[in-house]
């Protein structure tokens, strides 16, 4: 139906008229693209039939990714780029007087990530197919996702997300495979001929049913798989209360991160971790028993990944199943389950590192708090052997320990690799964060540094620079992005540079359109677009950005002679619906915009703008079209980033402490290619050791920074004067914990280096380019490769015309 566009728009014709059940003349958009999308899903069907097929015959080793997250973004796109037949589709729409990108906007982002967590696990798959590498993901499908983001008067109000409303053409539900999870309850024990056994009783019962989705290779035939979970209802007693059981049982897949400052978000949270891991752990063990019966063997022939701590009840999970239900010993079990899972770690944040109360966990999941306890009791049997009379250490290094369940424990013990996220990361998890555990354990600590993929953020954000690339080095870098590293032969050519500059302009233009459409302010395309978009968190520092602003709002005001390059400030970010600061902080940034935009000289020369509901499809905008990209969280906190990357191969140029992967960026295409400012890991490190840091200080000796504090609350803003008083509160009363204002200086001189040198437009450009030209080493691809070698053990499965 795709061979040529005639073809296509026969099938196209007669597929609508059969599913919509009118005439092309009445059909809507929506009509449109959902007749296309089932056209696209139905030819992938065979080839996802097909890698199924040999996966099974081929009898290698399987990797599965358990994610709480994967921020997939619209996938209309990137299957037709993926499959190759974009154009033919594309030519036979527009002989249809259809648009493709109208289309395509009638397709909701899968509202199934909030940030770097998810689009990193979305990246892994695509590179996974691509490679030709046996892997699937394991998520929940939530009906809610995080939230829709909309601002009012300048305050975040959260919506629900409605990305299923008009189904998801994608997906494919399989009853057939549905699985029980089980809650509450107790626990009986039965000691018979000498063998005990353990039987769940009184249980509450809840049905996971799986809906999958087809991964697509980049111009291979390998789809792989995302598994989705949905919460439904299993069979209940005559005593159960059916509505509330309804309400309890939905509420499981509902949404993304549930409110958990409370105990009934706790356990909500811990019922999602749960649900998710042992659906996931069924369903994989399933699979494995029709092929094989020694479970023994079960590490030889499957990896079993979990992305950060959410699910960590994998492994108490995978040895529940072992013992309980296949008659394994203690022994014969963790020798399995240790050998088959593996973990990344993403964050040293303590808040990030789960701990679950006790008294929550243990009535709620009474054999895995079970099982954890006796992983825990010989762990420690272990430690005590190695470090005898240390009880400060042991206490340190348990798994439970007052009263609370520590889940980055639980996974470094239960692991045959720990992972960091980028150099940098890797060596403080090694050397100070888990700096006991890797004493202990130093053969199971590596490092991946992260990866995106090429085919979304450039192929498919950026055709015109896709294009661009390919007349200048041919077209070898599309499979093998680490030859884009040819372009740097060519930095110097005038003509690529002025075409690079009509393509970054046009990308500007496309998004000064949006901008207009969305927010009613008009930008100057000329101006240096000024891009942070990311999570909003107080390590992330938008607030040093703001009060950036606020300086340079400052001196366009006191001095008419001072002169700044004209600049676009371009936000974007979710605040966590509980986090207070960062919800504050979206106010500030609101609050600075109304006033200058609205000032008659200062908008002259910058602007502010705050992007509404952040998510892939917006980034494919806005990337693009950045000249700076800023990545400014406080040094040793972003554990890697990948933003950092999405801009770099989008040839913006990096502002940035030397955090996460902004050092290996920095070595890979040299110091002069890089606005670098800041503190160093070891240097905040040490302030925290030594607790010798006193905001106070620099509000005193530095009246740049006394303006801009005083601003949050003297009535600077046409707010209530107490609108900013805990943001001033954070940077004074609490002592700056992210070094706000120690970083001020140093950030407002590397932005003054930023705008002069963007005023060497040749040499600006040519910057550009070399930062494209060294992007390829942070491919996904890369990182999966390196994955796939040193952890995972698996290996490419080719059809046969790939052989």
């Amino acid at each position: 139906m795709f061979s040529n566009k005639d073809e296509f728009k026969e099938f196209f014709l007669k597929r609508l008229e059969s599913m919509c059940g009118k005439g092309f003349e009445q059909s809507t958009k929506r009509d449109q693209y959902h007749t296309l999308g089932n056209m696209v899903r139905e030819y992938i069907s065979s080839k996802w039939i097909e890698t199924k097929e040999l996966y099974r015959a081929d009898n290698k080793k399987q990797v599965y990714y358990l994610s709480i997250e994967f921020l997939l973004g619209r996938l209309l796109g990137q299957n037709l780029l993926n499959l190759q037949i974009k154009d033919v589709v594309e030519e036979g729409l527009k002989d249809l007087h259809i648009s493709l990108s109208e289309i395509e906007e009638c397709e909701s982002d899968p509202a199934l990530g909030n940030g770097g967590l998810g689009r990193l696990a979305a990246c892994f798959l695509d590179s996974l197919a691509t490679l030709n590498l046996p892997g699937h993901g394991y998520c929940i499908r939530y009906k809610h996702g995080l939230f829709d983001q909309k601002i009012v008067d300048g305050y975040q109000v959260e919506l629900p997300e409605q990305w299923l409303r008009h189904g998801n053409v994608w997906e494919v539900r399989k009853p057939e495979e549905a699985v029980e999870i089980s809650f509450w309850g107790r626990i009986e024990t039965n000691y018979t001929n000498n063998i005990l056994t353990f039987k769940h009783v009184d249980a509450e019962k809840v049905l996971a049913v799986p809906y999958d989705m087809p991964v697509v290779g980049y111009q291979v035939d390998t789809v792989n798989t995302l598994r989705l979970w949905n919460a439904e209802l299993a069979a209940f007693g005559p005593d159960q209360d059916i509505l509330s059981y309804k309400r309890e049982t939905e509420a499981i897949t509902d949404f993304l991160y549930p409110d958990d400052t409370h105990d009934h978000g706790k356990i909500l949270r811990l019922k999602q971790q749960y649900f998710l891991v042992s659906s996931s752990i069924q369903s994989i063990i399933a699979s494995y028993k029709k092929e094989r019966s020694n479970l023994r063997e079960l590490h030889h022939y499957v990896a079993i990944h979990i992305n950060d701590t959410h699910p960590a009840m994998a492994i108490p999970e995978l040895m529940r199943i072992l013992i309980d239900v296949e008659g394994f010993s203690w022994e014969e079990a963790w020798e399995v389950t240790s050998h088959t899972v593996s973990y990344t770690n993403h964050t040293i944040l303590s808040e990030a590192l789960e701990k679950w109360p006790v008294h929550l966990f243990k009535p709620l999941l009474p054999r895995i708090y079970m099982i954890i306890e006796e992983i825990n009791e010989r762990f420690c049997a272990e430690l005590w052997e190695r470090y005898p009379g240390e009880w400060e250490r042991i206490e340190h290094m348990a798994i439970i320990a007052h009263g609370l369940v520590k889940m980055a424990h639980l996974s470094i013990v239960g692991s045959s690799s720990i992972n960091g996220v980028a150099k940098i990361h890797s060596n403080i998890l090694k050397n100070r964060e888990m700096k006991s555990f890797y004493e202990f354990y130093p053969w199971k600590f590596n490092n991946k540094t992260n990866g995106i993929s090429h085919r979304r953020w450039l192929l498919k954000a950026n055709p015109q620079l896709t294009a661009l690339i390919t007349n200048s080095i041919g077209n070898e870098w599309v499979k093998q992005p680490e030859k884009l590293i040819e372009l740097r032969n060519h930095v110097d050519d005038p003509l690529l540079i002025e075409q690079f500059a009509n393509v970054k302009r046009k990308r500007k233009e496309i998004l000064a359109k949006k901008i207009a459409e969305k927010n009613g302010i008009k930008v100057d395309v000329d101006s240096i677009f000024d891009v942070q978009v990311k999570r909003l968190h107080a390590y992330k520092r938008q607030l040093l950005n703001v009060l950036h602003i606020m300086y340079l709002y400052n001196r366009l005001k006191e001095d008419p002679n001072y002169f700044i390059q004209p600049r676009t400030f371009i936000f974007g970010a979710k605040a966590s619906p509980t986090y207070y600061y960062a919800k504050k902080v979206i106010k500030l940034i609101h609050s600075l915009a109304e006033k200058v935009n609205n000032d008659p000289r200062v908008s002259q020369v910058i602007k502010v703008v705050f992007m509404e509901n952040y998510r892939v499809s917006l980034a494919e905008d806005i990337f693009p079209a950045a000249d700076v990209s800023e990545q400014i969280s406080t040094a040793s906190k972003e554990a890697s980033g990948t933003g950092n990357m999405k801009f770099m191969m989008n040839g913006a140029l990096t502002v940035g402490t030397l955090d996460g992967a902004n050092i290996e960026m920095m070595e890979e295409i040299g110091a002069d290619y890089i606005f670098t400012f800041g503190l160093t890991a070891d240097e905040v490190l040490k302030y925290e050791e030594n607790g010798r840091y006193r905001s106070m200080e620099y509000y005193h000796h530095d009246q740049r920074i006394r303006q801009v504090v005083d601003q949050l609350t003297n009535g600077f803003f046409n707010e209530d004067e107490g609108e900013f008083e805990s943001i001033a509160d954070s940077l004074l009363v609490q002592n700056d914990q992210y070094f706000v204002l120690r970083d001020f200086a140093s950030y407002i001189d590397v932005q003054e280096k930023v705008g002069i040198a963007y005023q060497d437009r040749v040499t600006w450009l040519k910057k550009a380019l070399v930062n494209i030209s060294h992007s390829g080493l942070f491919s996904s691809d890369r990182t999966i490769q390196q994955y796939a070698e040193e952890i995972w053990n698996i290996t490419p499965v080719l059809q046969s015309n790939q052989k």
